[in-house]
């Protein structure tokens, strides 16, 4: 049988980001992490370097998810949003990850991919307000970060909140999607 190094690696990943998820960095074990991905600790090490490594890596893998999966809108920002609100919804383990990395590593480098896609994301907006595509009654990285949590919101939701607030599944991301459309006047 052929050893699949990538294979590997991307059992590794999932399982990693599985374990960070629920635990953090500080709560997880790479021994579950290993098991999980039907491996051992030993190739964890060889392909990450170390747990906070292998963080770095699921962490990594949301970002370019996160980045991949939804491209902005200027044109449909509440459908962004909405879009956003959906993979959070779908994907629990990316807004738990980005807690994780706020709560661990507030003093960390910020992953380059996120500060470029952020910056990109600023430059289209300040582009398509300078057109008159968006209003510019907010800076341009105010408006992205409004939309940005917005989309968030219920992925950040407490238990508690979660609970008193019903709102079905289903009808997340279409409040999402008005939200962020009252936001821009529309």
């Amino acid at each position: 049988m052929r050893y699949d190094a990538e294979a590997t690696r991307a059992r590794l990943l999932d399982a990693a980001l599985t374990e960070f998820s629920a635990y953090g960095i500080a709560g997880a074990r790479v021994d579950r992490i290993a098991t999980a991905a039907g491996s051992n600790k030993a190739q964890i090490y060889h392909y990450f370097g170390s747990k906070d490594q292998l963080f770095d890596a699921a962490f990594e893998s949301i970002v370019t998810t996160v980045v991949s999966s939804t491209p902005l809108d200027v044109h449909d920002l509440p459908g962004y949003a909405a879009r956003l609100a959906e993979l959070y919804d779908a994907h629990p383990a990316i807004m738990r990850m980005a807690s994780w990395q706020r709560l661990e590593r507030p003093d960390d480098e910020p992953v380059k991919m996120s500060v470029d896609s952020v910056r990109h994301k600023i430059d289209e907006i300040a582009r398509a307000q300078a057109d008159g595509v968006l209003p510019d009654h907010y800076p341009a990285g105010v408006l992205l970060t409004l939309v940005l949590h917005v989309a968030s919101v219920w992925a950040t939701a407490t238990p508690e909140f979660s609970t008193a607030v019903e709102v079905a599944d289903a009808d997340r991301a279409r409040h999402v999607a008005d939200a962020v459309g009252r936001l821009l006047g529309q």
